[in-house]
């Protein structure tokens, strides 16, 4: 181990923490941005007179340019140095939150969420890279801890947020919020962050860029237009994820041969990396899956406002809140695979009160399940990310974030699909009520859209028996719980990956080019 390493401290110090601050602002924006904006898809269908699907692309366009940016980042990371980079990255977010609050047709705020999406996909794998190169290995734990609290509070935040500044002012203000908190933190970046030293410039893998970047691309968009489409089937789903898949397939057996492939796959020669990779994005597909559909429970089945529905969410980030802090301190003591496995059961206990709803269930019984989920997601996400950094040199880091990064996105965004398709399947075998059309489109209207509409529509169900609506809405709690099941068996099929984690404390050692490493990783 190098003298610094050994003689860093064992708790966060003040210049750690202020390069936190920086690192905590941009993830943030990044994160709250995502929440927010699913909040004003019905506020933009009426504003822009535009169908659902298109007022979906304000999400699939930034989820595109995620994935076509995060592969970048580790190699721009590299060449031209974390600050300025993350710098610029804060610039781009900021110049597209501004430029989205002045879109007058939903085209153009597309146009600008690609430029927010080009931005904020930097933003978290850079963040990561950051923190980790400022707490040294044996404090990754509580530095990780720090960067989950937007992670996990993002989803809880983002809701409330948003329907507080559309309710009391306009759609506008959810772009137009992130101008302050852009200059904050472009002056705290510039201010905190240590100046760059980039390494002598690696060759850019250009062949690389133009598999993997375009192959994550059309792979998502065929993903994202799933819940649309409804079936695996349809032209527009399985065309561009066969297209996107053979792209990425084709850039995995070509990264194992340049020097420097653009997404270094060799670390998964790692062990603990793969482990640990392998937990995350299961986890992801099965929590942050499921998890979106937790608000909407709220809202269709339950009638709550988007305020209200936010609000109900709350305790589950007051649950993170709890663990997060333990979580990361205990990360840095205790091997993860002692620990996350435990976290695991405390969100499937919490999980299957959902599989169990109905048009009644106690708001005491949700807001309890959902607080015990949070205590669980606190001591989960962060400490496996702290598993997978760990073991990698300085040089490793930006890498090994770029690809932890990739992961999630494409977890995250399968797994929303998934239970998108799910439940909309569910809610279709319905029955249909005679003589009832939808006047928009002529088709006949089910029991369970009459029930959901009527929250938001009180003609409906003035039009309708209360027996009917009342069988409606339970025929859409039913169709919530299936699909909740499917997150709950997820979420138990991750701890098998989980089980295979590190339980044997690692000593970091030093690597030939002089950076901390670990040493190798035992597992049993």
């Amino acid at each position: 181990m190098s003298s610094q390493a050994a003689a860093a401290p064992a708790k966060l110090d003040a210049a750690v923490l202020k390069i936190a601050g920086v690192v905590v602002l941009g993830a943030i924006m990044s994160i709250l941005d995502v929440t927010v904006v699913s909040v004003a898809l019905p506020t933009f269908q009426q504003e822009f007179d535009a169908t659902y699907a298109e007022v979906a692309w304000t999400m699939t366009g930034y989820t595109l340019a995620l994935a076509t940016v995060i592969p970048l980042t580790g190699w721009a990371a590299d060449r031209f140095g974390t600050k300025r980079l993350y710098m610029t990255a804060l610039v781009l977010f900021t110049l597209g939150s501004g430029l989205c609050s002045t879109a007058d047709s939903i085209g153009q705020l597309v146009g600008y969420r690609v430029l927010q999406g080009l931005g904020g996909g930097m933003l978290m794998p850079l963040g990561m890279t950051i923190m980790t190169r400022a707490a040294g290995p044996e404090r990754i734990g509580r530095l990780m801890a720090v960067l989950g609290i937007p992670m996990l509070l993002g989803p809880i935040g983002g809701p409330i947020m948003g329907g507080w500044l559309i309710d009391v002012a306009s759609w506008h203000w959810i772009f137009l919020i992130n101008l302050p908190i852009g200059a904050v933190a472009l002056v705290y970046a510039w201010w905190a962050l240590e100046k760059d030293n980039p390494e002598p410039s690696e060759s850019f893998d250009f062949i690389g860029m133009l598999m993997l970047s375009p192959g994550l691309a059309s792979f998502l968009y065929g993903v994202s237009s799933l819940p649309e489409e409804g079936t695996f089937g349809a032209t527009e789903v399985w065309a561009p994820m066969l297209v996107g898949a053979l792209l990425v397939i084709g850039f995995v057996f070509y990264s194992f041969k340049p020097r420097h492939p653009l997404l270094d796959l060799r670390l998964l020669r790692d062990r603990n990396l793969t482990v640990a990779a392998i937990t995350l994005a299961v986890f992801t597909v099965a929590f942050m899956g499921a998890g979106l559909l937790f608000p909407s429970y709220f809202l269709q089945v339950r009638g709550e406002t988007t305020l209200d529905a936010g609000l109900l969410m709350a305790p589950q980030g007051i649950g993170a809140m709890v663990t997060m802090p333990i979580a990361g301190m205990l990360a840095d003591k205790v091997p993860v695979g002692r620990t996350v496995p435990f976290a695991l059961l405390l969100i499937a206990a919490g999980f299957f009160t959902f599989t169990q709803v109905g048009t009644d269930t106690s708001y005491v019984l949700l807001c309890g399940s959902l607080f015990v989920m949070g205590l669980g997601m606190g001591g989960t996400m962060m400490p496996i990310m702290t598993s997978a950094l760990r073991t990698l040199t300085n040089h490793e880091v930006a890498r090994g974030s770029t690809l932890l990064n990739i992961l999630q996105q494409i977890a995250g965004s399968v797994g929303s699909a998934m239970m998108s398709v799910i439940l909309t399947n569910q809610l279709n075998e319905s029955a249909a009520i005679p003589g009832l059309t939808d006047p928009a489109t002529g088709e006949p209207v089910t029991e369970a859209g009459a029930a959901i509409g009527s929250w938001q529509n009180p003609q409906i169900a003035q039009q309708l028996p209360p027996d009917l609506l009342q069988r409606g809405l339970r025929f859409v709690a039913d169709s919530f719980a299936t699909t909740f099941w499917v997150g709950f068996v997820l979420t138990l099929a991750t701890l098998i990956p989980a089980l295979f984690l590190a339980r044997k404390r690692q000593q970091t050692r030093v690597a030939t080019d002089g950076s901390a490493a670990p040493a190798p990783i035992v597992m049993h």
